[in-house]
């Protein structure tokens, strides 16, 4: 009996801007193809919504500014809030749910958020931008009331930096931390 491939719908928007496929994606090639759960997929979504929050924020307080075009003495012309989308920075995750077979070929703990759809991590241009993500991701807290589980500052023996941020349905921590990959 031949078996059936099982695939994700990576098209499957779980927010405005966040598909299904690029909170699954891995560099690393498993046989159980690393699909989520419907919990887990319920978890991405509330996840995406505070990566919605980050990026909207992020684009209000450092996006390049609405700027005439053309001026005369009477009129301005400016860019249309469409065309702004093209100058907004997106949110990029290097990794977002892990199977446990992913989870373990990457060095994962066998305790990762990543592994229920309630952790992300994200890429960063800079150390000034991780940190102005993490500002924004802390005010959010603190004005919704909402608290995450964890907001970690990572770097790996490279030098590289990301962020990580995880948010469970329940028992969220508010850890913060600067961690050593």
């Amino acid at each position: 009996m031949e078996k059936t491939k099982v695939e994700i719908n990576n098209e499957v928007r779980l927010s405005q801007h966040f598909t299904l496929g690029e909170l699954c994606k891995t560099s690393v090639k498993t046989k159980d193809g690393n699909i989520p759960s419907h919990v887990a997929i319920e978890n991405l979504k509330r996840l995406t919504g505070w990566l919605e929050m980050l990026r909207d924020e992020y684009n209000k307080r450092y996006s390049l500014p609405l700027t005439p075009l053309h001026c005369n003495a009477t009129l301005c012309t400016f860019r249309s809030e469409k065309e702004r989308g093209n100058y907004e920075q997106p949110i990029v995750i290097n990794s977002g749910y892990r199977s446990p077979q992913v989870n373990k070929l990457v060095g994962g703990v066998a305790t990762s958020n990543h592994l229920t759809g309630c952790a992300v991590d994200i890429r960063v241009l800079g150390m000034e931008q991780l940190l102005r993500y993490a500002v924004i991701l802390l005010d959010i807290s603190d004005e919704s009331g909402e608290d995450f589980d964890e907001l970690l500052i990572e770097r790996n023996s490279k030098g590289a930096y990301w962020l990580h941020f995880a948010v469970r349905p329940e028992n969220n921590r508010r850890k913060l931390r600067l961690h050593q990959a």
